[in-house]
């Protein structure tokens, strides 16, 4: 058995070499090694921080001691089980980024993070708000804040309630951990597809100082600057980290006649400030307290006209211009809207982390934290230059107030490693969601309702006189107070059965409420609706003039609801170190993403509330068989994993041109293969690297409720592209005089996946790739450097999202993916 392991492996390997020469990149798991190597240290040389939460290093003494810097990789350092280890030591697959990939690859935020990383897909589309986070192919969809996300995101140890509250410009970052598969045990709740774990560098004792200042196309510019120094001696370090960003917008708007006067969307406008102090009281004693604030002021979402259905001539007929653009070419950004698209996020919070080393290979952590975010949106909903609907900001918001508490205990034990603890969570929300009616809006459905005939045929079907079926500016007013406690209390154990054979074992069981009063109402009463359902007139004009948002049914309601949960899940991995260079294992886990409330509105038929819009809980059952490997005299490191995950009750979020519904499906399967590669070519300063992920994920076959499309059953996930592949390379080379010339590139293909929650065909993204690269040069003091870079440089054309544009019947849009960008950045270091 042992030998045919090896050659499988010896085979990916060579394989993998072949790939990672073709596509040249620097892979996710592997830059902190190559940074290592660079700076001839290994990761195992840098000081612990709290982040790393009270733990010794964890390296197996059955793997070799640490190569010399110019001998091989060196080992890469996570915590994905919560305590230090070395990658090829870890039964999970773990993509591993640090600063300097971060930076090289041009990574700000989350979206940005998955042109490195195989298998992760982050899109948006009608705010910041609708961020969507899906690894092997399972995600939440789709903007409601009732919803959490299936992708957990942890910054710090603090949790994050949603994805778009998640990722921001966070200073300098020790590294990020993207964990692929349910990690429900130890990362907190409703981990069901994965975890991002971000870990931002703690205040150094040695002063430093960085000031970074970027210029790009579209008027784009970035300033920065962090600094860390140690206060007293040994025992108390500080450091600071501030940004501002500006950039013009990428979208041409035509707006019609107003009352919108801004022509660009898709701009940037954000700063960012974040202090950390370390202290050191007593020995064994580390306590660190973070604090952030960051704002965005800026104009987003607007989406162009992929497809014109036969609505098009209505939408014309009510616009000074053209009202849609019918050229067929969305990709010349230009989009129409003639009501605003403001966005304002304000997020801020500060957090407490105690790790205290008890002696006896015993250690406790302590994590306390408070988290703030308001998101603000307008947008206009109909995306034409005709005044038909609107949602005002002062209408939009989500308000987050979020406390958590995580207290753990550790035993790093020779033969046994135990971690056990507790969390708890108090996260208040409070949703407004208003949508406004155009001036045009009942002519526009006397237009759709006639053929085209006549505008006053909505007055004709209601009997009230004209303009007072859908007044201007009045509409629907909805607020939502969400309330959710969460306690949990978790373990996991590590025991060393016998000389290169561990079992680890996880159990972690939770208890969660979640309350929501929900207070519906219509700034004006819904009387055409009323009058279409008590008039003789055809059920297509009564479905289409009682829109939940213009339902009397909710003139003025209240309901309120509550659900508990309470659940165990658990995980168990067996892991065996055939030799130095090969470990395998195989792992079982199961999770769960908590059921909740939909927050919109529902109904039986129009004029009858439901008050009843609970989801059920997303269940899933994983299992994955892999193999780590250091080979060619730690030169290259290879791991592969194959994985089967099962979801029940999955949880799809879907729009259906007028709300938002949430069903419960009752199966979901992903399988697939991961795959990580890495080559020191032994070239001073070259690291060659490849990345792939091959997901396969599909419905069930099941009957389709009422609003959810016929095609889902047997067929692919929206946004599962069954192939993710990476790769690129890195080069440090010295030029003379002192002077060192760096360069990076990394591509990403993807394969075709769909972008709507129908799987409609006409809503396909066709396989497309993305090139970044950076070149730079400095003093090999790293004192100072000047790089160019470019995103995207193919300017390869996709879509986020393809959407039915609302109330267009035939009328496709889509939300652009970003077009090439390129600029210029200097870097002082002190």
């Amino acid at each position: 058995m042992k030998g045919t392991t090896v050659s499988l492996l010896t085979l990916a390997v060579v394989l993998a070499s072949g790939l990672g020469s073709g596509l040249g990149a620097t892979p996710a798991w592997a830059q902190d090694a190559a940074n290592a190597n660079d700076a001839g240290t290994t990761a195992q040389d840098q000081p612990a921080t709290p982040s790393s939460p009270g733990a010794s290093s964890n390296v197996d003494p059955r793997r070799p001691a640490q190569a010399p810097s110019d001998s091989g990789i060196a080992d890469i350092v996570v915590t994905a089980q919560k305590r230090e280890q070395n990658l090829q030591d870890v039964p999970v697959v773990v993509s591993v980024l640090n600063q300097a990939q971060l930076e090289s690859a041009g990574v700000r935020d989350i979206k940005d993070l998955q042109t490195i990383t195989p298998g992760l897909n982050v899109t948006s589309s009608t705010s910041q708000a609708q961020t969507s986070i899906r690894i092997r192919g399972i995600g939440t969809v789709g903007d409601n804040p009732g919803l959490e996300s299936s992708v957990g995101t942890i910054i710090d140890g603090v949790y994050r309630a949603r994805s778009s509250v998640a990722f921001g410009d966070l200073g300098d970052l020790q590294r990020v951990e993207v964990l692929k598969g349910p990690q429900s045990t130890l990362f907190g709740k409703n981990m069901s597809a994965g975890v991002i774990n971000v870990v931002t560098a703690a205040p150094s004792f040695t002063p430093k100082a960085e000031f970074i200042a970027s210029y790009g196309n579209y008027n784009a510019w970035t300033v920065s600057g962090s600094a860390t120094t140690g206060i007293v001696d040994d025992r108390l370090a500080v450091s600071v980290f501030g940004l501002k960003r500006e950039r013009d917008g990428i979208m041409t708007v035509r707006t019609g006649g107003g009352p919108r006067t801004n022509t660009r969307d898709a701009d940037v406008d954000n700063y960012a400030l974040r202090g950390q102090i370390l202290a050191r009281p007593i020995d064994g004693l580390d306590i660190r307290i973070i604090g952030d604030y960051s704002k965005r002021d800026e104009n987003c979402c607007v989406n162009t006209v992929l497809i014109a259905g036969p609505t098009r001539a209505f939408v014309d007929a009510l616009s000074p211009d053209e009202g849609l653009l019918q050229n067929g070419r969305p990709y010349t950004r230009i989009a129409y809207a003639n009501r605003d698209t403001p966005n304002v996020i304000t997020d801020w919070g500060v957090s407490g982390q105690l790790d205290y080393d008890l002696g006896g290979d015993f250690s406790a952590t302590s994590i306390t934290a408070w988290r703030y975010y308001k998101g603000a949106f307008g947008s206009d909903i109909d995306y034409s230059s005709a005044d038909i609907w609107y949602r005002p900001i002062e209408q939009n918001q989500n308000t987050f107030n979020v406390f958590s508490q995580e207290a753990r205990l550790a035993y790093n034990g020779e033969r046994l490693k135990s971690i056990v603890g507790a969390f708890y969570s108090n996260e208040r929300l409070f949703s407004e969601a208003g949508t406004r009616f155009g001036r045009d809006y009942e002519n526009y459905f006397g237009l759709l309702l006639s053929a085209g005939a006549n505008r006053n045929t909505v007055s004709a079907l209601t009997g009230l006189p004209a303009g007072q079926n859908f007044i201007p500016d009045s509409g629907a007013y909805d607020r939502h107070f969400h309330k959710a406690v969460s306690f949990a209390a978790f373990t996991e154990n590590t025991l060393t059965l016998t000389d290169g054979l561990d079992v680890t074992l996880g159990l972690r069981y939770s208890d969660e409420v979640k309350n929501v009063t929900s207070i519906f109402s219509n700034l004006t009463p819904g009387n055409a609706c009323r009058a279409a359902l008590s008039r003789p007139i055809p059920a297509a004009a009564r479905t289409a003039l009682c829109a939940p948002t213009a339902d009397f049914a909710f003139d003025n309601v209240t309901t309120q609801q509550r659900r508990t949960e309470r659940r165990f899940n658990g995980s168990a991995k067996v892991q065996y170190r055939f030799s130095p260079q090969v470990m395998v294992y195989g792992s079982y886990a199961n999770g769960f993403k908590s059921g909740g409330m939909n927050l919109d509105r529902a109904r039986f038929s129009p004029g009858v509330i439901n008050p009843d819009t609970q989801f059920d809980t997303e269940k899933v059952d994983a299992y994955e068989i892999g193999t780590k490997t250091t080979l060619f005299d730690r030169r290259v490191l290879a791991n592969l994993a194959g994985f089967y995950q099962r979801y029940t009750g999955f949880q799809l979020n879907t729009y259906t041109g007028i709300s938002f519904l949430v069903a419960s499906i009752p199966v979901v399967t992903s399988k697939g293969v991961d795959f990580d590669f890495l080559w020191n070519t032994g070239v001073q300063g070259l690291t060659l690297n490849a990345g792939a992920t091959y997901a396969d994920t599909k419905f069930g076959n099941f009957t389709p409720p009422a609003g959810i499309s016929a095609r889902l059953p047997d067929n692919t996930l929206p946004y599962a592209a069954k192939w993710n592949v990476t790769g690129g390379f890195t080069s440090t080379q010295p030029v003379g005089a002192g002077l060192e010339l760096t360069s990076s590139a990394s591509v990403k293909w993807t394969s075709s996946y769909n972008t709507g929650s129908n799987l409609d065909p006409l809503k396909i993204q066709q396989p497309f790739a993305l090139v970044n690269a950076r070149l730079g040069i400095g003093p090999e003091s790293k004192a100072w450097s000047l790089e160019v870079w470019g995103q995207n440089l193919t300017n390869a054309e996709f879509t986020q999202v393809v959407v039915d544009q609302p109330l267009q019947s035939g009328t496709y849009g889509t939300f652009l993916g970003p077009p090439r960008t390129y600029g210029v950045t200097g870097r002082v270091r002190f």
